[in-house]
């Protein structure tokens, strides 16, 4: 089960093949194989990126399955 990596919510929909939404906290997330993105939902609809807040450089995380 995948939680979020910002509140811990198991609270998470899918969007998309690889992408998520946390109804926690409500930011988006991507998944691409070991790796994920978090992005917030601008009030245009656009994304920002979080990864930074989250992520030291480009972090493996093997714990996360988008099955």
């Amino acid at each position: 089960m995948m939680r979020c990596p910002n509140c811990n919510s198991k609270d998470i929909g899918k969007i998309g093949s690889h992408q998520f939404y946390c109804w926690g906290c409500f930011i988006e997330l991507t998944v691409s194989g070991d790796k994920m993105s978090v992005y917030q939902v601008e009030e245009d609809g656009t994304l920002s990126s979080l990864d930074d807040l989250f992520f030291e450089d480009d972090v493996d995380m093997p714990e996360v399955h988008a099955n």
